[in-house]
């Protein structure tokens, strides 16, 4: 059975690619008819589809296969949602920030570690959604969990891609040593 799922994809284009018009023409034909186009940002391009599909997973992969179909060249650099701040996680959740962000400072302890502190803290969506849910603190829709699980994991794939063979292994190897003192 087939459901519907909303996720964003974000490319940087080749330099060749001029013609937004044009490109925004080749997605269409090439089966991003279930997204919105934003051509906001010079080289770059944002697609916010509703796509049918038995899964996030299949949904997410075979709108990045028909993107860089349309766009050879395009690269992709972030599936959402997923890096998220308190503000985003409320919008998902329909309460307001404040809600998110008492919940968070109530549970230090055990609410999931931000990929960047600061002014703005940016948490990946997913461990966040599991949290609440684990404890029952709101209830979640079942395929938000699933696209942000999929985003996630499509966004490290990406990342880890990039890294240089030796790096990953002493990485790696580091956290199982933390992970065996823990």
């Amino acid at each position: 059975m087939n459901m519907q799922y909303d996720f964003t994809l974000k490319f940087k284009l080749p330099p060749n690619e001029v013609d937004q018009n044009e490109v925004v023409e080749r997605l269409g034909e090439s089966g991003c008819d279930d997204a919105l186009v934003g051509i906001g940002l010079p080289g770059m391009i944002g697609l916010d589809f509703t796509r049918e599909a038995e899964s996030a997973k299949e949904a997410i992969l075979s709108a990045i296969t028909d993107v860089t179909r349309a766009i050879p060249g395009a690269r992709l650099v972030e599936v959402g949602p997923d890096f998220v701040g308190l503000s985003d996680v409320a919008s998902v959740l329909g309460v307001s920030r404040q809600a998110v962000r008492k919940t968070m400072l109530s549970h230090r302890d055990t609410f999931p570690a931000p990929l960047h502190q600061g002014n703005t803290s940016i948490w990946h969506l997913a461990p966040v959604l599991h949290w609440l849910r684990e404890r029952g603190m709101w209830r979640l829709d079942v395929q938000i969990l699933e696209v942000a699980d999929t985003a996630m994991q499509v966004n490290l794939a990406k990342d880890t891609a990039e890294l240089v063979p030796t790096m990953r292994r002493q990485v790696r190897a580091i956290l199982k040593r933390q992970n065996n003192h823990c």
